[in-house]
């Protein structure tokens, strides 16, 4: 099984803030490497302890024959964080598909210098939960996997806690992405983890961009065998982070130092409705999330990061309303943007 090394390993124990890599295209749809050499120093400079690529919000059309983007998009990111971040930082590569293509991917993966795969289960209706477990297993054989719980508004499926035990118990799982949208589905992660007998190896990740606060401030215990077992979510790995990215990163901060400080936990819990309500205007909750991707894309135009908001899908645009409403949250909320940063220092990320 392939592992993180010692000081990879540590970030991802302790947590972080892992944004889920955007796109830069031209209005042809051809990719804008400067731009996309310019996002990932931006999450470099807010202080990101990794980068998410070949994501969901990296568009999965990168892979098709037509674009050819998928080992590129990988390579710039790379390459970036090779030169340019002077720490360790997280390479973490999306990997989807039946097996053999996720195999495939995670081959690719490696051979770029990335440290672990978040491993997407979406399209695979067709596979039973142990084989599920068993493409698992064998992406593990080639990286460091990241489990993922993905909504099922998105192309996720429930999963019972029996498999995310099975899960926990591979040697090559390093992190599970919790993204069901559902507390019942996250605390099945969670208990499930728990139980497992590498519960102190595996780190949890939220995905769940409704509830990120909450998340995070959230101290999970859970019954095993008579034993009070105690579990955090201790970073996020998200699509909402891969905007506003140095506010996201001072809010983790802000979660750690908060401890037992009665004034500091509820002025962060004040802020968690405010996240998710941001998160509802970017993200197109009103619409099933179609808006999704173009709503990242639109705060990152708007901030001059991207030049547009194409997608190499033409459909992909904004639903009706959600620019009005990102105008909304992002005049009603300005203690979560960071337009000022960014406006600080672009220049130098786009040079």
């Amino acid at each position: 099984m392939a592992e993180l090394d010692v000081e990879r390993a540590a970030l991802l124990r302790e947590g972080c803030v892992i944004p889920a890599h955007p796109l830069a295209i031209d209005e042809a749809r051809r990719l804008d490497e400067r731009r996309q050499r310019g996002l990932t120093r931006y999450y470099l400079a807010s202080g990101a302890g990794g980068v998410a690529v070949g994501v969901h919000t990296t568009q999965f059309e990168i892979r098709d024959p037509r674009w050819g983007l998928l080992r590129p998009v990988l390579e710039l990111a790379a390459d970036v964080v090779r030169a340019e971040a002077g720490r360790p930082v997280l390479l973490v590569a999306g990997a989807c598909g039946p097996t053999a293509q996720a195999v495939a991917e995670a081959e690719l993966a490696a051979e770029l210098g990335y440290h672990a795969v978040l491993l997407g289960p979406g399209g695979l209706d067709g596979y039973s939960e142990d084989e599920l477990v068993d493409r698992t297993a064998a992406v593990a054989e080639v990286l460091p996997v990241i489990g993922f719980y993905l909504q099922p508004a998105v192309g996720g499926r429930p999963l019972s806690a029996g498999y995310w035990r099975a899960v926990a118990e591979l040697p090559g799982v390093a992190a599970i992405k919790i993204a069901p949208f559902d507390r019942y589905a996250t605390i099945d992660v969670v208990r499930s983890v728990c139980e497992s007998s590498r519960r102190d190896e595996i780190a949890l990740y939220t995905g769940n961009d409704d509830n990120i606060l909450a998340d995070l401030l959230t101290p999970f215990t859970v019954g095993v065998r008579g034993e009070r077992v105690h579990k955090r979510i201790v970073g996020g790995l998200l699509g909402q982070w891969a905007v506003w990215t140095r506010r996201a990163v001072e809010l983790l901060d802000r979660v750690r130092a908060a401890g037992h400080d009665p004034g500091e936990l509820r002025a962060l819990l004040g802020l968690a409705p405010a996240l998710t309500d941001a998160n509802a205007a970017i993200f197109d909750a009103a619409h099933g999330f179609h808006g999704c991707v173009p709503g990242i894309h639109e705060v990152l135009r708007r901030q001059g990061l991207l030049a547009g908001r194409w997608c190499l899908d033409p459909a992909e645009q904004l639903s009706p309303g959600q620019a009005d409403e990102i105008d909304r949250v992002s005049r009603e909320y300005p203690e979560l943007t960071d337009d000022e940063f960014v406006a600080e220092h672009i220049e130098d990320w786009l040079r």
